[in-house]
């Protein structure tokens, strides 16, 4: 899966050119409410305020759709993904369809010799960035998103 620091609302990636453009990816959830998180939102909604059974879903929604992006991104041959946005549309009566997308793309560091040499220890869980070298095949991992 495409390292969650290398994706971004941008349409680039500050220090890192972009070598190769793998087209639109995305990841689609649809989730429907069940009768139950509909009761309980319907108490919270007689008190007022955040209803957190229906936040929680959507954050769930949200972050399968990401994750889903992420391979696809990944699987399309890309070490980053610009461009990322987020939807939501109603599919039926209690039914909704989250989508995350984006522009997976493949980039290097652009001047990589002056970054390693003041770079030092990498503060982000130990993943290298991309680089010319990355392929689909070296996965990375991280947990920050870059936005």
């Amino acid at each position: 899966m495409i390292d969650t620091r290398f994706i971004t609302t941008a349409l680039d990636l500050e220090g890192y050119r972009i070598t190769r453009h793998c087209g639109v990816v995305r990841g689609i959830v649809v989730r429907s409410r069940s009768a139950i998180g509909n009761f309980a939102a319907g108490i919270q909604t007689f008190f007022g305020g955040n209803i957190s059974v229906y936040t929680e879903l959507c954050e769930q929604a949200r972050q399968e759709a990401f994750d889903l992006m992420r391979q696809h991104g990944y699987e399309a041959g890309g070490n980053a993904i610009i461009g990322m946005r987020y939807d939501a549309n109603d599919v039926a009566a209690g039914v909704t369809e989250v989508l995350a997308y984006g522009t997976s793309v493949v980039v290097e560091l652009r001047n990589p010799s002056a970054a390693d040499a003041s770079r030092g220890p990498d503060k982000h869980g130990g993943a290298d960035p991309p680089s010319a070298t990355d392929t689909p095949s070296h996965e990375q991992s991280g947990t920050n998103v870059v936005i």
